[in-house]
């Protein structure tokens, strides 16, 4: 980690420390919870216990892995379907194969980013390569939910493949950080991402003794999310350390240190941060639908048991690589309730 990344990021454009405006302050920092999903791999839920109204847009986000696997391990997830959100999969480590009843897919490698609508509905499922499968190997990678609002969540599906040469790469005046911009706007540069809720995702990498102070739109909320190393956030030096999330208020800006020492296994400070304009609507979630209401919920699942979401096709991937002949509209695992919810959801 990190799978892009630059020899001198003072080559890079620069963010420009804001002057003039409120700094944010840290209101929490949250420990993810540790698990499994899929058939398997296992998870941090990095926002388990932080409540929604800090989190809106943003659902539940899982860092997978990092995990190392031996031949005959990786593991991906079994047919599922979705409807209501967005989910954003940005892979660090490792090869994944993507395919959706709505035609979408493709293999996503280290640095890319699969950013798939659900909208009105549809069946997907994510999982390594056959060559994966075989050899073993390193897997390491974000997947994020981003609501919908009601006017959007019955569009029509979209699937995007971010590349990890599409990602706008910036740095801070001193060269001391690598911003990999995925989604959204940061001091007038734009990422790759197309997003129907306006948000901002960024992966940074934080060397050590550097710090960080970026813009932040003041309509949005702020998140920072741990995936390796040691630092603090906010002017007060809010310690944070790996597979743990700091809630900002309100601002115009937020600042990131990263600790003098690091661990040898991870020399910087990796953290993603997140912003999202709040949606600020009802939402009821049941594990992968994500609407308005119970009662959108029941037709979503009537839908679903219906086959009106999708169908499997006869000739699919299944979630350990290899090739099945499952039969069209067969059975799927049952849903499980609510992964990863945070706290004030309903």
């Amino acid at each position: 980690m990190p799978a892009v990344t630059v020899e001198n990021p003072l080559t890079l454009p620069r963010v420009a420390e804001p002057q003039a405006v409120v700094p944010r302050k840290v209101l929490a920092v949250v420990s993810a919870p540790s698990g499994f999903e899929g058939e398997g791999f296992p998870v941090r839920r990095a926002f388990a216990g932080i409540n929604y109204q800090y989190l809106d847009p943003f659902i539940m986000m899982d860092q997978m892995g990092e995990v190392e696997y031996a031949p005959g391990e990786p593991k991906g997830t079994p047919w599922h379907p979705h409807r209501g959100f967005e989910t954003v999969t940005y892979l660090i480590d490792g090869t994944f194969v993507h395919q959706d009843t709505n035609g979408g897919g493709g293999t996503i490698n280290g640095g890319d980013t699969q950013w798939m609508t659900a909208g009105s509905g549809l069946l997907h499922i994510e999982a390594p390569p056959e060559s994966l499968v075989v050899s073993g190997g390193l897997f390491h990678g974000l997947q994020l939910w981003v609501n919908l609002p009601a006017s959007d969540k019955m569009m029509p599906p979209r699937y995007q493949d971010i590349g990890g040469g599409k990602v706008t790469l910036l740095s801070t005046p001193d060269g001391g950080s690598l911003l990999r911009v995925i989604a959204g706007e940061l001091d007038g540069h734009e990422g790759p991402g197309i997003t129907h809720t306006p948000i901002t995702m960024i992966h940074a990498t934080v060397a050590p003794g550097a710090q960080i102070t970026l813009p932040w739109r003041e309509d949005f909320n702020a998140l920072a999310y741990v995936m390796a190393g040691r630092g603090s956030v906010g002017e007060d030096r809010r310690p944070l350390h790996t597979g743990q999330t700091a809630v900002f208020g309100e601002g115009g800006s937020l600042t990131v240190r990263a600790d003098d020492s690091q661990d040898s296994n991870a020399p910087d400070l990796e953290i993603v941060l997140l912003g999202g304009r709040p949606i600020r609507e009802p939402m009821a979630h049941y594990g992968p639908f994500v609407m308005n209401s119970k009662h959108e919920l029941q037709q979503a699942f009537d839908d679903f048991q219906a086959g009106r979401l999708g169908r499997i096709p006869t000739t699919a991937r299944t979630g350990l690589g290899h090739r099945g002949t499952g039969e069209a509209g067969r059975p799927i695992p049952a849903l499980r309730a609510c992964p990863g919810v945070p706290a004030g959801c309903r």
